[in-house]
């Protein structure tokens, strides 16, 4: 953890670190593994915890978003998710979302370039996910910001493209398989997606919960483009990590086999689910 790097850290990402890593050591349980396993295997663990609480939330995103076939039970339930409390709870969705994104980014520099200073990367992990979260924030709080969707996506799906397409060109000749190296490349493609997509959402309350808002938009060919390549590369990306971590801890070859038939299944689900939304909207 002591390794020099030219990525030093400032006097202000040093104390701001210092701060989060101080009131996470008073947690017993993250304090224990700190100390006798390291970080590395507590960042580790907590991306594919952030990773399954996502699952979950697309899930729960996508079948919120199928009762845009009846707006107004659409409204009714977006209704139910004004409330302050329920907010805040969305509010704190960004950090699994920030946290698993800059986290998968640190691993990518790692596998590309071999860079592995724990200490800055994680210091730098934490710092622009803080960042990020806090800006969340102020959007939420204010209420009242608006930007061009097409102007929005269409400058965000470009460059989530050409660094989907950049990593990818990078690892194709890397002794992996094939499902491995884009699950890899959509990585970087939702490195920029996902926490722009979530930033979208909340720049104006409006965007996410007012059924006729929505459906313009969706109704927009290239919005349609946007977020039937996004679906697909959510899907694909957690389906390969499901089957990573399943792999990792079932010995047997027919359970190996099995939990890749439900993953693939489960896959197919949740893609056809996304792509009848999108489509029939």
């Amino acid at each position: 953890m002591k390794v020099k790097s030219e990525m030093q850290p400032s006097l202000i990402t040093i104390k701001i670190t210092d701060q989060i890593f101080g009131i996470l050591n008073k947690i017993p349980f993250v304090a224990f593994y700190a100390k006798t396993r390291g970080w590395a295997f507590i960042l580790s663990w907590s991306h594919r915890i952030t990773g399954l609480l996502l699952i979950l939330y697309v899930w729960f995103h996508l079948i919120t978003l199928s009762a845009l076939s009846i707006p107004g039970d659409y409204d009714a339930k977006m209704a139910l998710f004004s409330s302050p409390l329920i907010v805040f709870f969305e509010w704190l969705l960004a950090i699994p979302v920030i946290f698993h994104a800059v986290n998968g980014g640190r691993l990518m520099l790692f596998e590309i370039y071999g860079y592995r200073d724990d200490t800055a990367m994680i210091r730098w992990l934490f710092v622009v996910s803080a960042a990020y979260v806090c800006l969340l924030a102020v959007f939420m709080l204010l209420g009242n910001q608006s930007v061009s969707p097409i102007f929005f996506w269409l400058t965000v799906f470009f460059i989530a493209l050409i660094g989907g397409y950049a990593f990818l060109a990078r690892i194709w000749r890397l002794a992996h398989s094939q499902f491995w190296k884009f699950q890899r490349a959509s990585g970087a493609f939702l490195l920029v997606m996902v926490p722009a997509h979530f930033l979208f959402m909340h720049l104006n309350p409006d965007v996410g919960k007012d059924s006729a808002v929505i459906i313009a938009r969706m109704q927009n060919y290239f919005v349609k483009l946007v977020d039937i390549v996004m679906v697909l590369a959510v899907v694909y990306h957690a389906g390969y990590g499901l089957f990573s971590v399943g792999r990792d801890y079932i010995v047997s070859r027919r359970l190996q086999i099995l939990m890749t038939v439900l993953v693939a299944v489960v896959m197919v689900l949740s893609a056809w689910i996304g792509l009848k939304v999108i489509i029939t909207i």
